[in-house]
């Protein structure tokens, strides 16, 4: 998942100056892509990967350069040659890596304070950065209009626009050119949210695999000693009451994904036909499709539903089988559709 949450926690915590570095183009093929990000502290300690782990030291010793200097720069990684005379040592990696060195004071600091409470609220975040101007601070707006930055021009109006216009999770990072001027485009994106209902001895491993790839992950369950952090530790919440009362509270909606796993035929058929109608952007049920289809009405299983819910992997047990799950929440969180229907 993105490597900004880290990183954000990191420079919240940092005792002094630091440099963020990110990757602002990439050419050809590399093991990150445009929007990885790196902290850098004035202490040396490091945060994120920008790379399988070719490039770090580098491009510490770059940021070492810029806390010097005072001011950000870019600087350029040739991974294409695989002779140990190259960049890379051989890498291979067939690329070359831009990479943007922002240096982060305790008076810029705040914007970046800023960005992180942003997403904490579950806000998207559009972030333009002049490449040709590195004394000038970068643009922030948040989908509720708030802008914060020390931006002093005019924002252009095609950023606005591409806060708006962008599907959950879509949109592209990369440089652009406006008039003449090369600005750096990053969305920054809360973290999905996860909700699980159902804390039977199987959610634990599909709790830790989604919290691993950054999903922010709620359980619900009406019996409290399954949902509860002794049995349940890895989730960020715990809602506990039966369906009736846990949907309406838990304030769904299209950002969220949603997976059915409470093992009780009633229970899971009280919850699809509270959920039917919501606006998520998953919505799974564990267990064959057949079970599934007579859940609902119909007795057919909508197509919005994936039934049985993950990837077809063939996983067997709890622990594959939250794979199989995960694997498929990332694939609509990327816009890879899966499944015959999709």
């Amino acid at each position: 998942m993105e490597s900004y949450y880290a990183v954000l926690e990191a420079i919240a915590g940092a005792p002094g100056d630091g440099v963020l570095a990110f990757i602002i183009q990439v050419e050809g093929s590399a093991y990150q892509k445009e929007g990885t990000c790196m902290w850098i502290g004035a202490d040396g300690k490091t945060i994120g990967l920008l790379s399988g782990g070719c490039l770090e030291e580098a491009v510490a010793v770059h940021a070492v350069d810029i806390l010097t200097r005072r001011q950000a720069a870019a600087v350029s990684f040739d991974l294409r040659a695989e002779d140990d005379s190259s960049w890379g040592q051989g890498a291979g990696c067939n690329g070359i890596v831009r990479i943007w060195l922002e240096l982060v004071t305790s008076d810029t600091k705040r914007e970046w304070l800023a960005l992180k409470r942003c997403l904490n609220r579950g806000e998207h975040v559009l972030m333009a950065r002049s490449i040709v101007h590195p004394n000038e601070r970068p643009f922030f707006q948040s989908e509720t209009g708030e802008q914060f930055g020390g931006y002093r021009r005019t924002p252009r109006p095609e950023w606005r626009e591409w806060l708006d216009g962008v599907p959950f999770y879509q949109g592209q990072n990369g440089l652009y050119e406006a008039d003449g001027e090369t600005f750096y485009i990053q969305h920054f994106w809360p973290k999905p949210r996860l909700v699980i209902f159902g804390a039977g001895p199987d959610a634990p491993p599909l709790v830790s695999a989604a919290k691993a790839a950054g999903f922010s992950v709620t359980v619900s369950d009406w019996r409290p000693a399954f949902c509860h952090p002794s049995h349940v530790p890895d989730a960020d919440a715990w809602v506990v009451g039966f369906p009736h009362e846990t949907v309406p509270a838990l304030h769904l909606n299209e950002r969220d994904f949603v997976v059915v796993m409470t093992h009780q035929f009633e229970r899971d058929r009280e919850l699809v036909s509270l959920l039917a109608d919501k606006p998520l952007a998953y919505l799974g049920v564990l267990g064959p499709r057949r079970r599934t289809d007579r859940l609902f009405p119909s007795g057919s299983t909508p197509p919005f539903v994936r039934s049985p819910a993950g990837l077809s992997i063939g996983a067997r047990g709890p622990h594959e089988i939250a794979v199989s799950i995960t694997a498929e929440l990332i694939s609509v969180l990327r816009g890879r559709l899966t499944g015959a229907e999709r």
